[in-house]
């Protein structure tokens, strides 16, 4: 997130680190209990790295993915306790954890490939197409719901490059980490070796690196300068609205 990172923000981030680490090698070892666990760490510590790395106002963007982090924390932690729905309450939670990333990086959409660079769109379109077209064979009544999630977290992969490169890059790698859970689940024959790393790995990587990018984004946004007016009204002198006032004419004089 930058050298500019308070003493509280690289802790956070230390921390989610460690953990991260920590949680991917209990995948890899079959340590379920511990993986479980610390799965159910990382977001929380993501989070508290964003908003210690960020000053108020956070505006739309930061307060966006913070919700989103929320959302995906309890993707992460409901379905241990939801028995046989446990991967549609996955599928909801994350869904609206995507709409949050969203809602944060419309703003941004001139800056994104869709304005900027309109032919990288059919990548991301094939991306969908394929993902779903494998998906939907198998995915019996579940198959609206999958197609549904997988336009909306294609279009936050796409938004996110508004961001910053580096938004831009955490968005396709947390969209190849949800594909993996996507074909894992419908798609008969599907055995990736390691399954579990593979998808947490790609799941901390693109949200610390969303988060990464919309912290120096943020950053960079406060240090911009100013509005010579606004400059002059902060310091105490006239602001833009003040300067055009006319001032009173002195009254005529009389006899």
């Amino acid at each position: 997130m930058g050298r500019e990172l308070s003493t509280a923000a690289r802790c956070w981030a230390a921390a989610f680190v460690v953990v991260a680490l920590v949680q991917v090698s209990a995948e890899l070892a079959h340590a379920d209990a511990l993986a479980r666990v610390t799965q159910w760490m990382v977001m929380p510590l993501l989070a508290a790295a964003l908003a210690t790395a960020t000053r108020w106002p956070r505006g739309r963007r930061v307060t966006g993915a913070l919700v989103a982090l929320g959302f995906s924390w309890l993707g992460d932690l409901l379905p241990s306790f939801a028995g046989g729905s446990a991967f549609l309450t996955m599928v909801g939670c994350f869904l609206l954890a995507q709409v949050a990333y969203v809602v944060a990086f419309l703003p941004d959409v001139r800056r994104s490939v869709v304005h900027r660079r309109p032919a990288a769109l059919v990548g991301y379109a094939l991306a969908l197409v394929l993902l779903v077209g494998l998906c939907a064979p198998h995915a019996g009544p579940l198959l609206v719901p999958v197609a549904v999630y997988g336009g909306v977290l294609t279009a936050m992969a796409v938004l996110s490059t508004g961001v910053s490169r580096l938004a831009g890059v955490g968005g396709a790698v947390f969209l190849l980490s949800d594909a993996l859970i996507a074909l894992d689940a419908f798609v008969p024959g599907w055995a990736l070796p390691a399954q579990g790393f593979w998808v947490m790995s790609t799941y901390c990587l693109g949200q610390a690196l969303l988060a990464a990018g919309v912290a120096r984004r943020h950053a960079g946004e406060r240090r911009a300068p100013r509005p010579p007016a606004v400059r002059a009204a902060a310091a105490g002198g006239l602001d833009n609205v003040v300067a055009f006032v006319p001032r009173p004419r002195s009254p005529l004089p009389t006899h």
